[in-house]
């Protein structure tokens, strides 16, 4: 079989190369996926830099996102060979690849009705909306939602669950074409936070009430303009700092105005308890047969594009989730 590997440290095409592999073989607790597509995240590219956290020895295949179908189950699995799947390898050994091993618990069954693109893409940003949400936030019926970057992919997921949980979704991207892919998902309000306020925009719509949650992957400035306009015992949401400056927050506007900042790590909390995720999975896979939540997919690539993909990905023009397909049945 062919892999992508990291064998250098750089830029994507400098960094990757295709190399033919024997297929794995499962030990006791594993499973191995014949993958179908697997999904590119920005991290990918950092470790390709040798930027990201974890910095596995060289060579190594990234990829943190997959869907396909068991091949062959080691000892003591419960899972059954031709079962379709989306799993989370773990590095050294990513989805960048035709066939991956992976933990029993990193593989989640999935419904016919999801098709291996929509899987691959779903793990990592669904996951993290809903824990945000439902878990963390305790979202209710007819509350205020703000989503920043809504049209990205944790953003596009925030928008869809923030809808079925019964929310008014207001959300903000920077061009009029990502406000369209918004209205497209569901919000209810969309602002162009390149051309307005959007903190005193979404004051004008709560009628002074503000956001009873917010959902903040971007960090900096936005963070700051968001405290603006969170409602009295608001939520709000840090996922991260995708605008690259991490802010500092006055304790006592907090305190004044009552409202939580929540921290969301949700790979931290899958590590503590994979029962509960298992359970999240379920739940989301029901959200999706009921037609409330669908994956906003950017493209759909060859295997031999990934490099290429990756300079899309890293331009961050793109929205919603890239998607890489292998050969044979890549894109069900």
């Amino acid at each position: 079989m062919i892999s992508w590997f990291v064998t250098t440290l750089g830029e994507p095409e400098e960094a990757l190369e295709i190399r033919e592999i024997e297929r794995p073989l499962p030990a006791r607790g594993e499973v191995v996926v014949r993958v179908k597509a697997f999904a590119l995240n920005f991290f990918d590219i950092l470790q390709c830099q040798g930027k990201y956290q974890e910095k596995p020895v060289l060579p190594f295949t990234p990829g943190a996102e997959v869907a396909g179908v068991i091949e062959e189950v080691g000892e003591g699995v419960s899972l059954t060979v031709g079962q379709r799947v989306l799993a989370v390898p773990l590095l050294p050994n990513g989805g960048y690849t035709e066939a991956v091993i992976v933990q029993e618990d990193d593989v989640f069954p999935i419904p016919d009705e999801l098709s291996y693109k929509e899987a691959a893409a779903m793990y990592i940003t669904y996951h993290t909306a809903y824990y945000a949400l439902h878990t963390k936030a305790l979202l209710q019926p007819f509350e205020t939602l703000l989503v920043h970057a809504g049209s990205g992919g944790v953003g596009s997921a925030a928008i869809q669950i923030g809808k079925a949980l019964g929310a008014k979704v207001i959300a903000t991207a920077g061009t009029d074409e990502k406000l369209e892919i918004c209205r497209q998902l569901g919000a209810d309000v969309v602002i162009n936070y390149r051309e307005e306020d959007f903190s005193q925009r979404v004051k004008k719509e709560t009628a002074g009430h503000g956001a009873d949650v917010i959902f903040d992957p971007v960090g900096g400035n936005v963070f700051h303009l968001s405290r603006k306009c969170i409602a009295f015992d608001g939520r709000l949401l840090i996922i991260g700092f995708a605008g690259g400056n991490i802010p500092e927050a006055p304790m006592n506007h907090a305190l004044i105005k009552n409202y939580s900042l929540v921290g969301v790590h949700f790979g931290y909390f899958r590590k503590l308890f994979p029962e509960k995720v298992k359970v999240a999975h379920d739940e989301l896979m029901e959200l999706y047969k009921a037609k409330k939540i669908k994956p906003l997919i950017y493209h759909n690539y060859p295997f031999e594009e990934v490099p290429a993909a990756l300079n899309q990905l890293g331009s961050r023009e793109t929205w919603g989730k890239l998607v890489v397909g292998t050969k044979g049945g890549a894109y069900e």
